[in-house]
């Protein structure tokens, strides 16, 4: 389940996250990019469902890729959502949930779903039991694409990984309120890594599962149901 704490974070940064995405992700292109490749569904209109979809950035990637697959935006803070839907607009294939993805009753299959930067505030319990629920969601030859951030092997590369993202975005040209607005954010992750969360992928379930893209603590996650 989703805090207090982070929701409220969210709602405050609503208006101006999209702005801000690219300079506080140093690899913006290539993780957004990467994550969007690997949704790989063999279909020209899958459904895909985003957890923590926020403003919608990764299903703007998703409507890109498959023009007419029906989208199905999940998130907490009604605020983000509010940017959503003047991104889609009168998308008649977009639907809106709000609620918290850790515990909504859902009822529906999916040929993919797909998250970016939410699953890491979730307690390692929760992620566990997430991947265990996705796996159940997912129709047979399913997808999961997760792209988000990834704790390092020991806390050296940890502080390593934070002291970089720190100095890259200070140069980045957000303003100092921003940037220190962002950190203070970071201090709620729960960062989980790369080897923990693909051996919890396999204990839920799916037939394959990979890091397929790494940038120091930015980790692009696919795997896959057994068709």
């Amino acid at each position: 389940m989703m805090s207090d704490i982070v929701k409220k974070q969210f709602d405050n940064v609503a208006k101006d996250y999209d702005r801000q995405r690219r300079q506080l992700i140093p690899c913006f292109d290539d993780f957004y990019g990467m994550a969007a490749d690997w949704v790989q569904c063999g279909l020209a209109a899958p459904r895909i469902l985003d957890l923590g979809a926020g403003t919608g950035l990764f299903s703007a990637y998703m409507r890109s890729k498959f023009p007419e697959a029906p989208l199905t935006l999940i998130d907490f803070s009604e605020e983000m959502l509010r940017q959503a839907r003047a991104r889609f607009q009168d998308d008649p294939n977009v639907r809106y949930i709000t609620g918290d993805y850790t515990t909504y009753p859902h009822t529906e299959r999916y040929d993919a779903v797909v998250s970016s930067l939410s699953i890491h505030h979730l307690t390692h319990a929760g992620k566990k039991q997430l991947f265990r629920t996705v796996h159940g969601l997912l129709a047979d030859g399913g997808v999961f694409v997760n792209a988000d951030q990834a704790a390092g092997t020991t806390p050296y590369f940890d502080e390593a990984y934070m002291a970089k993202w720190e100095e890259t975005i200070r140069r980045s040209g957000l303003s100092t309120e921003a940037v220190e607005a962002s950190i203070e954010r970071r201090k709620a992750d729960i960062n989980a890594s790369v080897s923990d969360q693909l051996e919890w992928l396999r204990e839920a379930g799916f037939a394959d599962s990979d890091c397929v893209y790494k940038h120091n603590g930015f980790a692009v996650f696919a795997a896959r149901c057994l068709g």
